[in-house]
């Protein structure tokens, strides 16, 4: 139990030393306050964005990022056919990132936002060497105390509703078998805290919920999201397919299999409606528009002083779920607006000593009481993470050491 408590990796330690220098620095809305310089003053601000796949994207990972960085821009009045240059299709190469750095650059980019995990080492050096530019990058760890920064959010509470939705169904379709397609397992925090936020909430509904978990070991590739979605179904019997990867292929196999699904990154019911209860999502403007913001009224040495490592949540619009579907129970929706409304107020969070248990039926007939239980968080394989009653694990964690699974979780070869 001590050891994985006070695991802390290298990846971990940099993520503290950056939130030290500032955490979630400056206004968490956007618009808070307004901007005080006009549209007209901002006509040669250039965002410059580089993307893991296409700018065309119409579902997932990169169109949600796109989404967010084009309706950021027309927030603040900027021109995203003049004043954005994009560079997609970059894969997480450093040589790679680094010609699409030095092309944005030449392109007399003032900021430049950076997608991928992988993008974050050639994004490091590029901002020692480009002084006068803000460099963005999403989902890492490294930084530094003037125009670099990172940015993220809390998805992991968003990936809690979404399992409240899942374990509603397979309490309505008798099945405790859960599926969740993932790039990565516990190599990443980020997939793993998002595996078990979402275990968590299904439990919540269903205690006898087990999520199988299926490995693709890549951020996207649709033949193998489709193969993984496949495997969950036909071997493990799951009921409601999961996903964090970047395609809508999973929800789309659920659909011709005839079961249901959990999408990610965008609202997928237009690919799969009769499968897809909920997803979820990234409201990425909320970010986009602070930091663009930001830059424009101010210079790149003073930029990650205002801003600092973003980490918004549901209480700051970074995160949530899509629409539900009609796919869903009728009591779905009264119990993610309960467990919302608690973590938004700050009363609870998911990896705490203590679990929410939602009791009613699935057809709304029966009432619905959300009891909060102190209980030990537990590993699946019996390690005590926090004793009952005790306080949610720290961001740090959450970020970058969570290398553990859940009471709940199988990972399948």
């Amino acid at each position: 139990m001590k050891k994985i408590i006070s695991l802390i990796t290298a990846a971990a330690l940099m993520i503290g030393g950056c939130f030290a220098l500032a955490s979630c620095g400056g206004s968490t809305n956007p618009t808070e306050g307004g901007s005080n310089t006009p549209a007209s003053a901002n006509s040669d601000f250039i965002v410059g964005a580089i993307y893991i796949n296409s700018q065309n994207d119409t579902a997932g990972y990169t169109y949600a990022h796109h989404h967010g960085i084009t309706t950021a821009m027309e927030n603040l009045g900027l021109s995203v056919s003049d004043n954005l240059k994009i560079v997609d299709n970059v894969p997480e190469d450093d040589e790679q990132v680094r010609n699409a750095i030095d092309q944005l650059a030449g392109q007399g980019c003032n900021i430049i936002f950076g997608i991928s995990f992988g993008y974050l080492n050639a994004m490091n050096e590029a901002a020692e060497d480009y002084p006068d530019i803000v460099f963005s990058h999403a989902t890492g760890y490294l930084c530094n105390d003037t125009n670099f920064n990172n940015y993220f959010g809390r998805i992991y509470q968003a990936r809690y509703l979404a399992g409240i939705a899942a374990g509603y169904k397979s309490l309505e379709l008798g099945n405790d078998n859960l599926g969740y397609v993932s790039a990565w397992g516990t190599e990443y925090a980020e997939t793993c805290s998002g595996i078990n936020a979402f275990t968590l909430g299904a439990r919540a509904v269903n205690p006898d919920a087990v999520v199988h978990v299926k490995q693709i070991s890549t951020w996207g590739d649709q033949e193998l999201e489709r193969q993984a979605a496949e495997v969950l179904i036909d071997t493990y019997n799951c009921c409601v397919i999961a996903q964090h990867c970047d395609s809508a292929q999973p929800q789309i196999v659920a659909e011709e299999r005839g079961v249901f699904g959990c999408g990610y990154n965008s609202d997928m019911a237009e690919q799969a409606p009769n499968a897809h209860l909920t997803a979820p999502v990234w409201n990425w403007d909320v970010y986009y528009q602070l930091a663009m913001e930001t830059a424009m009224n101010g210079d790149a040495s003073s930029f990650f002083g205002t801003v600092g490592n973003y980490y918004g949540g549901l209480a700051e619009g970074m995160v949530g779920v899509s629409p539900l579907t009609s796919n869903c129970t009728p009591d779905t929706a009264e119990a993610i607006d309960q467990a919302r409304e608690l973590m938004v107020s700050g009363q609870w969070d998911v990896f705490s000593g203590t679990r929410l248990s939602f009791s009613g039926s699935v057809d709304g007939d029966g009432g619905l009481m959300c009891a909060q239980i102190a209980e030990d968080l537990v590993t699946n394989d019996g390690t005590v993470i926090v004793e009952a009653g005790g306080p949610s694990v720290d961001d740090g964690v959450i970020q970058g050491s969570m290398n553990y699974y859940v009471e709940g979780v199988i990972a399948e070869s």
